[in-house]
């Protein structure tokens, strides 16, 4: 049988294997349909799987859920440069420019890390939708929403986020892609973070680099900093690094590659 696109299994925001937000990468000579590539994505049944092929003046990227196609994904952004230059399909000096649904995003190289340019998203005041609450178990002191729809709520303590156990099947029925429940932190970080999207097929995500988007420009705001360290206190946890310049958020987190092989379709 004559193997297909190669994929990989990589996890992102991570220092090592089985840690940090994982993510399927496939890399494609040419883009394919939508419905081929939101099967595999369903069948790989990861947070994310994105589809990787070449243009003249970079790489066109896209991201799907087990459900449907996103906007904007970190992580799987950050797999996909990771591969890119493992793999030695981009120099390693090189920086990843993508052509997404979001505009052009950039990653390179920072150290160990790989760091990604993304466009900030200050999320604004916004009324509580109906049912929230209830579906988290628990009233946030402040409900603020992105300009790409999801929801950001403030905890007075970490503790609190920490200890949210949503209802996944009334979380699913508010209308967004995801909510950013975050706190403050103490010692070595400076806010906690979870991510909770079971609309689009994933009830909690591990580590959520499209979240730092408002994450960052928020906790930079009442922190009076310009470079931060989050934590996401998902069951694999994972750290992100982020710093703030003009209108955009430089997002870094490690990669490791845990799997590779081919598709057979």
């Amino acid at each position: 049988m004559p193997l297909g696109p190669p994929i990989y299994h990589v996890d992102a925001f991570a220092e090592k294997p089985f840690s940090g937000n994982p993510a399927a990468v496939c890399l494609l000579p040419a883009p394919k349909e939508p419905a081929w590539m939101q099967a595999v994505a369903r069948e790989m049944n990861l947070s994310e799987t994105a589809f990787v092929s070449p243009q003249s003046d970079g790489w066109d990227l896209r991201w799907f859920t087990p459900k449907a196609e996103v906007d904007l994904c970190g992580h799987a952004t950050l797999a996909s440069a990771h591969v890119l230059w493992d793999e030695g399909k981009l120099p390693a000096g090189q920086p990843a420019r993508f052509q997404t649904r979001s505009g052009l995003l950039t990653a390179s190289r920072r150290g160990d890390l790989v760091e990604l340019d993304f466009p900030a998203s200050p999320p604004g005041p916004a009324p509580e939708p109906q049912g929230l609450s209830w579906a988290l178990g628990t009233k946030p002191s402040v409900i603020a929403k992105y300009r790409l729809g999801d929801y950001l709520l403030e905890y007075g303590l970490e503790a609190e986020v920490r200890a949210l156990a949503p209802d996944f099947g009334q979380l699913a029925k508010i209308e967004c892609r995801g909510v950013v429940a975050t706190a403050r932190a103490g010692g070595t970080f400076d806010y906690v973070c979870r991510f909770f999207a079971p609309r689009v097929g994933v009830p909690e995500d591990p580590v959520t680099g499209s979240a730092q988007c408002g994450l960052a420009p928020w906790w930079g705001k009442k922190l009076g900093k310009t470079e931060m360290t989050g934590f996401q206190a998902s069951e694999r946890g994972g750290i992100v690094r982020v710093r703030l310049y003009r209108d955009r958020v430089g997002i870094a987190g490690g990669a490791v590659t845990v799997a590779k092989g081919h598709l057979l379709t």
